[in-house]
């Protein structure tokens, strides 16, 4: 059995939908960003994809994940670095993230009573959700055993923040 055929197929799919043709490189941008079940940046899997073949280029690798996106195969998150990263989408269940602002971990989550909140505080307003998300901002265990004062931010402001990445540990 061909590891990710599902995948694959969907994402052929929506290539010939878009009146797009399958390349080698969109499939081996494909087959990387499948196997790395990490939360990437389009730098991140540029540099990835460029162990194993250094003629494909960034613009390349940045559109064939909004193809990915697209297709619903990846999805965008924002952790509040001012980057835009990808994560998998199809197939995965649904989660919510904690960031950690000092050294830039990120935790998934799932928590049934948040959403069953969401859905409460939805339906009191009207609303029909068709999706959400929801980051959460602090210091990890091992960070807050050495920093004293988690409320550094004050109230408003954005959280400085650096998300570890695959590519180098920043």
């Amino acid at each position: 059995m061909v590891e990710f055929e599902e995948e694959k197929e969907i994402f052929l799919e929506h290539i010939r939908k878009s009146g797009l043709r399958r390349t080698g490189q969109r499939d081996l941008i494909l087959e990387i960003f499948l196997k790395t079940e990490e939360h990437l940046t389009s730098e991140d899997l540029y540099w990835l994809v460029q162990k194993e073949d250094p003629s494909v280029g960034h613009t390349t690798v940045y559109r064939t994940l909004k193809l990915l996106t697209e297709a619903g195969l990846a999805r965008e998150v924002r952790f509040g670095d001012n980057k835009t990263y990808y994560e998998h989408h199809y197939d995965h269940e649904h989660h919510d993230h904690l960031i950690c602002t000092s050294c830039g971990k990120v935790v998934e989550f799932f928590s049934q009573q948040i959403e069953e909140l969401q859905d409460s505080i939805a339906e009191q307003h009207g609303f029909k959700l068709s999706h959400h998300s929801l980051r959460m901002w602090g210091l990890c265990e091992m960070c807050s055993k050495s920093e004293a004062d988690v409320s550094s931010v004050p109230p408003g402001a954005q959280p400085r923040v650096r998300v570890k990445t695959v590519i180098g540990g920043y």
